[in-house]
């Protein structure tokens, strides 16, 4: 993927990180190979709501961009485990203040869950 040139412009630094990380899946993806080395299918259990095609092509985007390693082991079935890399980790802090302002703002997000309703009491009928 074609990075976009940000020299010269006010906020550059923050739109050159926000290109790395954009889009609805990057963050995740990062976030949870936080918690170690994942393969593919890991992964898209962690995040039901994702294609495999959408996540094979962010896996390729983050790795091409160097914040992911992806190594394939010479097995039957091939085996593929994707790592957080250096440039990956140092993005860390960023990813964890992401989710405690996620969490301390869950209220007037959209993907709070939804406040229990109380249950529909259906009027009785007449015997």
């Amino acid at each position: 993927m074609k990075r976009r040139n940000f020299a010269r412009r006010p906020g550059c630094s923050v739109e050159a990180t926000l290109d790395l990380i954009d889009g609805k899946w990057k963050g995740v993806i990062l976030f949870h190979l936080q918690a170690g080395t994942q393969r593919f299918g890991e992964l898209r259990r962690r995040m039901p709501g994702i294609t495999q095609r959408m996540l094979t092509k962010q896996l390729r985007a983050l790795e091409e961009d160097k914040l992911v390693t992806r190594k394939v082991y010479a097995e039957v079935p091939p085996r593929v485990e994707y790592t957080l890399s250096e440039l990956g980790e140092s993005l860390r802090p960023v990813i964890d203040i992401l989710k405690a302002w996620g969490e301390g703002h869950q209220q007037r997000l959209s993907c709070a869950p939804a406040p229990e309703a109380e249950p529909v009491k259906k009027p009785k009928r007449a015997a």
